[in-house]
């Protein structure tokens, strides 16, 4: 059964950047879709980029050209460079992936979640 671990979460100052990390584990073919989501307090889940299987990437709007998506099947890790950050990009963040070959930025299209990292950005 597919497992998540997420890492590389910390704080930092605005403007500084983290890399996130996402080890999968336990499946024998790759996922359609990967993902990272963020939550913070007394907020909703919201997507924040995701991955196809044959490399295709989506953003949010708030994220596009701060952040990359990026995978490496070989070592069945998914990536989440963050540059420019930001004090709202403060979240936990959520790795999840999906069999379904629809990929989206909603949190209902994925099946598979890590247990999360903690980002917070001070300014």
């Amino acid at each position: 059964q597919l497992q998540l671990v997420e890492s590389g979460g910390g704080s930092v100052q605005a403007g500084g950047s983290l890399r996130l990390s996402c080890a999968a584990s336990g499946y024998t073919y790759n996922p359609w879709c990967m993902g990272w989501f963020r939550q913070a307090p007394g907020k909703e889940r919201e997507g924040v980029a995701y991955i196809t299987d044959t490399g295709t990437t989506r953003y949010a709007d708030s994220v596009k050209g701060r952040f990359t998506i990026s995978k490496d099947n070989a070592k069945r890790t998914l990536y989440l460079q963050m540059s420019s950050l930001k004090p709202e990009d403060t979240a936990m963040y959520y790795c999840a992936a999906t069999e379904s070959p629809a990929c989206s930025m909603l949190s209902s299209g994925y099946n598979k979640w890590g247990q999360g990292a903690q980002v917070t950005v001070s300014s």
